[in-house]
């Protein structure tokens, strides 16, 4: 691995090559979220609530959700193909409602998955990026988006996050800087508030800047395993977990 190098001009935009050798492709960064995200699920029954070792574990946990949301902003800059990539999230929300809610014990009406509030962000991404558009009504649209992710994992703050990484793409500073505010008003005070020193894991949401500062704006290596991978992934391991939860203690 090479040493990590990153390199910001005046206005806190990344300039193009500026990365040495060793920095993390988005395939890269997608591999970490997905672990994060199998650990963090993984932990929710192996692990006992409160120890030293659950609170390790779900502040790395905190990695997945805002990785996804920047890889989905990342998408909405590299799509050909809009509404396709909104029909592929659709499906995929469907198909992961289920397995969602058998795995966290959830009534089906109660909540959603993350894939939902990533659709739901894709689509106020794009609402902020047309110029038939009124602001007013940008917001008004925006809002719809954030209410429809509301009972969705992570909802309406990864609606927010996914549009404010596509809209500040380039300038790292301001995409980090939005993306620290939104965590910070939405989700670790609320969780302060609630649950005092039981939150301490959620600042690990922090940890996503140092990761992304080394990401090198690739794709990687194109590949049909990586790019339906998570798609597939992501209900079949709640799938798995579920029963493997069962099988073990009934």
């Amino acid at each position: 691995m090479g040493v990590y190098r990153l390199e910001v001009n005046n206005t806190g935009t990344l300039r193009s090559g500026a990365i040495s050798i060793g920095a993390l492709d988005a395939n890269a960064i997608k591999v970490i979220a997905i672990i994060a995200m199998i650990v963090d699920h993984t932990a929710i029954w192996l692990v006992e609530r409160g120890t030293t070792l659950d609170i390790v574990i779900h502040t790395f946990g905190r990695l997945a959700a805002p990785i996804m949301c920047y890889l989905i902003a990342e998408g909405f800059h590299y799509t050909s193909n809009l509404k396709k990539y909104k029909k592929r999230l659709f499906i995929f929300a469907l198909i992961s409602h289920f397995p969602f809610v058998l795995y966290f014990g959830l009534e089906w009406w109660q909540g959603t998955s993350v894939i939902w509030s990533l659709l739901m962000g894709l689509v106020a991404l794009g609402i902020s990026k047309r110029d038939d558009i009124p602001l007013g009504l940008k917001g008004v649209l925006v809002c719809i988006c954030c209410l429809l992710a509301y009972t969705a994992d992570w909802n309406y703050i990864a609606v927010l996050w996914v549009m404010f990484f596509g809209i500040f793409r380039g300038n790292f500073r301001m995409q980090m800087t939005s993306y620290a505010t939104i965590g910070t008003v939405f989700y670790i005070i609320p969780g302060i508030v609630s649950m005092g020193f039981d939150s301490i894991f959620r600042f690990g949401i922090l940890l996503v800047i140092p990761l992304l500062a080394i990401y090198n704006g690739e794709r990687g290596k194109k590949s049909n395993l990586i790019k339906w991978g998570f798609y597939i992934f992501y209900p079949a391991h709640l799938l798995i977990l579920y029963l493997f939860r069962h099988i073990i203690f009934g």
